[in-house]
């Protein structure tokens, strides 16, 4: 496929893709009636200190942090779509891709943080072992059953759910988790506050850098370490939706190669968020590890789990003091 079409393809998957959050444009277009600092009262998830530390540990130039979102048939339940059909294309997640993924992360010993719908733990309970079981890899928070926090628009309810999934994922792996990844990447309004009162380490759903960052709130610091993602990062977009015209991996995997070549000359950091049921299919597996053999090549390449780095710079550019979450 011309990167031309492969361009327009992904264009035209951001606008439907339901893994994106579709807010219905505003008509009456308030913003142009507000003041300068109504507007700014209105961000209240913002950008701090960047955390870009002079040098990764042992001299490496960039760090390189793998992330999986384990969603399998949560978002189908979550919404009520319980056809086979569509139920079976989660739950390849679970029987093929997930396995295949470990040996792939196995074979050269790289590891990787795996973000995982509580949900998902008592659906495929021997999950959470598989991954454990090298001892490299990372589980974090990815909500109860992948909600949709901002439809959901509700403090107490999110906070149960958020309280669920801390309580689950600490049963089942044995250990509380440090990382934080809202479901769909979108926060509510009272998202970031009981991520900061539920004492993690960092928060993966926001996009301001490249780099790790501080999480600001209402302007204050939170003593969040934000490891960004994005879009043109992810493998959904691109690889997942049914009946759309699917470019192939390899494409997908050039945009991803040379994001990390740039952040290798810039010796920053690279974070690529995958779901086993997109890329735990047989090609793009292919495709995932001739980009792991490319990063490999080159010197100076510090695999880590996204608890690592967030722990790393921490301790290289310490934090502002943080205020207590309301």
């Amino acid at each position: 496929m011309p990167k031309r079409y492969l361009l327009s393809a992904i264009a035209a998957l951001l606008l439907t893709c339901p893994a994106f959050p579709q807010q219905a444009p505003d008509v009456r277009q308030p913003g142009i009636r507000l003041s300068v600092d109504e507007l700014r009262a209105q961000i209240r998830v913002s950008a701090g200190q960047r955390l870009r530390p002079t040098s990764w540990p042992n001299g490496a130039r960039v760090a390189v942090a793998l992330s999986f979102d384990v969603d399998n048939m949560s978002t189908s339940l979550l919404r009520g779509e319980l056809g086979p059909g569509v139920l079976s294309r989660g739950a390849y997640g679970a029987v093929d891709g997930l396995p295949r993924i470990l040996r792939l992360l196995d074979k050269h010993q790289v590891p990787a943080s795996f973000f995982i719908p509580a949900i998902n733990t008592l659906l495929h309970p021997q999950a959470v072992g598989d991954i454990l079981a090298s001892g490299r890899h990372e589980v974090g928070v990815h909500g109860w059953i992948h909600e949709d926090l901002p439809s959901l628009n509700n403090e107490a309810e999110e906070q149960r759910l958020l309280n669920q999934a801390i309580e689950q994922l600490t049963k089942a792996t044995g250990k509380r988790p440090v990382g934080y990844r809202a479901p769909s990447w979108a926060f509510s309004p009272y998202t970031m506050g009981q991520v900061v009162k539920a004492g993690f380490l960092y928060d993966s759903s926001l996009m301001a850098s490249d780099d790790a960052y501080e999480a600001l709130l209402d302007g204050k610091p939170t003593g969040v370490i934000e490891l960004p993602i994005e879009w043109i990062l992810d493998d959904y977009p691109a690889l997942h939706l049914p009946g759309a015209a699917m470019p192939s991996p390899e494409l997908v995997n050039q945009v991803f190669q040379s994001e990390f070549d740039v952040a290798y000359e810039e010796g920053g950091l690279f974070i690529l968020t995958m779901h086993p049921h997109v890329t735990g299919h047989r090609s793009r597996v292919a495709a995932l590890e001739k980009l792991i053999l490319h990063m490999k090549s080159r010197p100076g390449v510090w695999f880590a789990t996204h608890e690592q780095v967030a722990q790393y710079v921490k301790e290289q550019s310490p934090l502002s003091k943080a205020v207590k979450a309301k």
